[in-house]
């Protein structure tokens, strides 16, 4: 193998973890969202609760948004765009849907759990952001 070659296996191989992260996370994000749509009325419920403003329309929009934004972070497709409506709704939902701060002592905890878990893909969302813009 030539050194040209060898420099281009071991890009590939360096790549391998950040493709499988991408795919992990547009799925998941992808795979959330097919199942808000499921379960609409509860998420239009869940968002006029926390006081989301034209929750008929924020919600399913929001839903489509990760769906469309998930599946185009798994296929690292308009990756830009993908990576940045992914933290975009990420940084939305999380600020407001899962303020536990203010959630009362029976919901506390599952908001707390909920809040964490999208400050972690908010972060890795912000990674493959920066690596779109490469």
């Amino acid at each position: 193998m030539t050194d040209d070659a060898d420099s281009a296996a071991q890009a590939a191989d360096r790549d391998a973890p950040s493709r499988l992260g991408r795919v992990l996370l547009g799925l998941g994000l992808a795979l959330q969202a097919s199942e808000d749509f499921r379960d609409m009325e509860e998420n239009i419920e869940y968002a006029e609760s926390a006081g989301v403003p034209m929750p008929e329309i924020a919600a399913p929009f929001a839903s489509g948004m990760m769906l469309v934004a998930g599946i185009g972070v798994a296929l690292w497709r308009v990756p830009r765009i993908a990576t940045g409506a992914t933290v975009t709704f990420l940084t939305v939902v999380t600020a407001t849907m899962h303020d536990f701060w203010n959630a009362d002592e029976d919901s506390r905890s599952g908001e707390r759990l909920a809040f964490f878990g999208n400050l972690t893909m908010i972060g890795g969302a912000l990674v493959f952001l920066r690596e779109a813009w490469k």
